[in-house]
């Protein structure tokens, strides 16, 4: 137990956005002068937490930003426009008696005052306690942990995922309760904001919408994409999920605009127009989590797909399944057309897919873990003799899937562990060699988040579980709002479905609504619960 915490016009990010040289690599943590700059901090600029990402066996991405009055319509969190010394510490007890280390990093408006503090010389697989300081202010305090040594075979891994925070829609329970598992790691699998106009019309929440009609319309500058990520983390139980454990991170569609296609966009904004509104949105993206200075944007391209490893117990592949994807066949997203089935067609494009191939032929990890955006078992949506699937989902690339199995058989893959979000429903099922055989080995599992917030309450069942539940590979469903937990040890993987009863107000209880254990060796899913 852990201690209680106290494509066409790709210009390049620095044309695109204006961001000088120097001003992003100082927001990537980089030291700044050792005088303060800035002078007077306005007072309670940590409106929108701390948190830790991208952990490593030397160390971590300590993130902030100086944020005094988040919801500013100018997006700049109420911060002068000028640049702000923050210091760091990283200390192996809450209370800072064993600091070891310190640094600081320089707070630009051109980040909007983010700061991503790459900090190394740390312990591997130890947990530690940091907090920033700007001026005379002081931070909450955050816990984070490194990845144990890679020639390491840790005892577990305690990991979440979750996926689709449509914070209008409900409130942040999930993350409430995911904040007190005690999880060595968070994988973010998509959607942590909707770009939507926020309106009486989508206002879920039992209670009235509070805010102004700068939140009312679709986001598409920058401006209105900060101002979404600071509304969204000014929630209290995501900052406090953020506080508790080092996070990693895919997108899917909403971070720019639903079911966009790499510069393809479904409501006709011209190429070139949707890739300078992708720079924005992934600028954004990058002020506000704990990434890596080589996940920074360059214009519309962000380095997304990374790989980290849980000592010889875990690898984790974070695919990017929106950057690179084909299109949609005719534009349709529910059919069975013959372009569809084209070998060509790609979810991950060329590069990605040798990546993660080549990453594959050398793990010698005992668990395999895909984080991506959308799900990747094949669901066929016609509950009748014909055959219909979903173009949004890995079933639009079986080619791609297919040669991923090849991979996996390659390899000699034994326990491939698939993580996904985005259809706002828990879902458990194994991955089939033959999808029309039911009786076809597993060659993997694949666990499917809920919602932590979007489609509001939900329920136990809905209309379609009849539609997932036909295809014999789903052994779970479940159509509450929720997140999903796993132990995974040498020998097992123990995962839980968590489901919140209601998200339309505040304390709603959070129970165990499934729980299945895979055995290493034996892929497939046994129900305990």
């Amino acid at each position: 137990m852990r201690s209680p915490l106290p494509a066409p016009g790709r210009r390049s990010f620095l044309a695109m956005t204006g961001v000088s040289g120097a001003a992003f690599a100082l927001g990537t943590g980089h030291a700044a002068a050792d005088e303060n700059v800035g002078g007077k901090v306005p007072s309670d600029p940590f409106g929108l937490g701390v948190a830790s990402g991208d952990p490593w066996p030397d160390g971590v991405v300590l993130w902030t930003r100086l944020a005094p009055k988040p919801l500013e319509a100018d997006g700049h969190g109420g911060m002068p426009r000028r640049p702000y010394t923050v210091r760091y510490e990283v200390a192996e007890d809450a209370a800072f008696t064993k600091v070891v280390k310190r640094g600081q990093a320089l707070a630009t408006p051109e980040l909007a005052h983010s700061v991503h503090a790459e900090v190394h010389g740390l312990r591997p697989g130890r947990e530690y306690f940091y907090r920033f300081r700007a001026g005379n202010e002081i931070s909450p305090v955050g816990r984070t942990r490194t990845a144990p040594d890679p020639r390491s075979m840790p005892t577990e891994l305690r990991f979440g995922s979750a996926s689709c925070a449509a914070w209008y829609h409900g409130h942040f329970t999930a993350y409430q309760d995911m904040a007190k598992q005690d999880l060595d790691l968070v994988l973010f699998l998509g959607d942590y904001i909707y770009e939507y106009g926020i309106t009486k019309t989508n206002w879920w929440r039992q209670e009235p919408l509070p805010l102004g009609p700068e939140h009312g319309t679709e986001i598409v500058t920058l401006e209105q994409y900060r101002l979404r990520y600071s509304l969204f983390k000014a929630d209290a139980h995501l900052q406090a999920a953020h506080a508790a454990a080092p996070w990693v991170f895919t997108t899917d569609d909403h971070e720019v605009q639903n079911n966009h296609a790499d510069e393809w966009s479904e409501t006709g904004i011209p190429p070139a127009d949707f890739l300078r509104r992708r720079a924005v949105a992934y600028r954004a993206f990058y002020e506000n989590l704990p990434l890596r200075s080589t996940v920074k944007p360059h214009g519309p391209d962000l380095a997304l797909y990374q790989r980290f490893r849980w000592g010889r117990l875990a690898q984790i592949d974070m695919l990017d399944n929106r950057q690179y994807r084909d299109v949609y066949p005719a534009g349709a997203v529910i059919d069975d057309s013959p372009e569809r089935h084209d070998p060509k067609r790609s979810i991950l494009g060329a590069k990605q897919e040798k990546w993660l191939y080549d990453g594959l032929g050398r793990s010698n990890a005992t668990w395999n873990i895909l984080a991506t955006g959308v799900v990747m078992a094949e669901i066929d949506r016609d509950t009748g003799p014909g055959q219909l699937y979903s173009n949004d989902m890995w079933d639009g690339f079986p080619a791609n899937r297919d040669r991923l199995w090849n991979a996996f058989r390659k390899h000699k893959i034994a326990n491939p562990v698939v993580l996904s979000g985005d259809i706002h429903r828990a879902v458990a099922a194994e991955l089939k060699a033959d999808w029309k055989n039911p009786d076809s080995p597993a060659i993997g599992t694949e666990l499917v988040c809920s919602s932590v917030g979007s489609d509001g309450d939900g329920a136990e069942s809905d209309a379609y579980a009849k539609l997932w539940l036909a295809n014999p590979h789903v052994k779970f469903y479940n159509a509450r709002r929720g997140y999903v937990t796993g132990r995974m040890t040498p020998t097992t993987l123990t995962s839980e479905f968590r489901r919140v009863e209601f998200v339309s107000r505040p304390g709603a209880p959070v129970t165990t609504a499934a729980r299945f254990v895979t055995e290493a060796g034996k892929p497939g899913l046994t129900r305990e619960v």
